[in-house]
């Protein structure tokens, strides 16, 4: 796997866009499953999602779209990338 950093790393400590990013490597520094929900630009739900302890995921979202944690936030650290194969 091949990802670009397109961006400075943060968190999810609340709702964010990620840079406005289509495609966001997450991780989960907690020691829990973190709950991540994926909003429209109008704030409807599009999806949810768990990432596993110290796990990885790679997230296509449109770019206005918002991305929450349902808790531990500032332990999802979250970064807008490219990605290739």
């Amino acid at each position: 796997m091949l990802i670009k950093v397109l961006a400075a790393e943060g968190n999810l400590s609340s709702a964010s866009n990620v840079d406005l990013a289509t495609v966001v490597r997450l991780y989960n520094a907690h020691s829990a499953a973190v709950v991540i929900t994926r909003k429209t630009s109008g704030g409807d739900t599009v999806g949810s999602l768990s990432v596993g302890t110290l796990d990885t995921v790679l997230l296509e979202k449109d770019a206005s779209d918002t991305l929450t944690a349902a808790s531990n936030g500032s332990s999802m650290k979250v970064v807008k990338i490219a990605y290739g194969n």
